[in-house]
């Protein structure tokens, strides 16, 4: 192999690894937790997290309109605007654990309640 062509091999695998690596379950006790697991089910395979954290993803909510003619406001020539499209919360949850000496952290998000994905971060203690 010439040294170019490792070059560019070694390049193109540095470029391939990221900072995180998506995972699709959670070894913990012996036992898997993967996506569609509630939360309930992960506590109990892989105990209390060492942190969580919540956040709110927003979510475009369309609203009906109102039928016209909309009442003006009182001594105003103007009608009411009714916005049609706004946005909610959809909470969501995550939960960071340590899984041990040399392995990644892992990183459980939760939405509606139940494990949406598992991501492993960071460096390896």
């Amino acid at each position: 192999m010439t040294p170019s062509t490792r070059t560019l091999l070694t390049a193109a695998i540095l470029l391939a690894c990221g900072s995180a690596v998506r995972a699709e379950s959670l070894r913990c006790n012996g036992e898997s937790s993967g996506p569609g697991d509630s939360k309930l089910s992960v506590l109990r395979k892989c105990g209390e997290p060492m942190l969580k954290d919540s956040f709110c993803k927003p979510v475009e909510v369309v609203v009906p309109t109102v039928p016209y003619p909309v009442v003006p406001y009182p001594n105003s020539p103007y009608p009411v605007v009714v916005p049609n499209r706004g946005y909610a919360c959809e909470p969501v949850d995550e939960w960071l654990y340590d899984r041990g000496p040399g392995n990644l952290f892992a990183i459980v998000r939760f939405q509606r309640g139940v494990v949406e994905s598992i991501v492993y971060e960071g460096r390896p203690r």
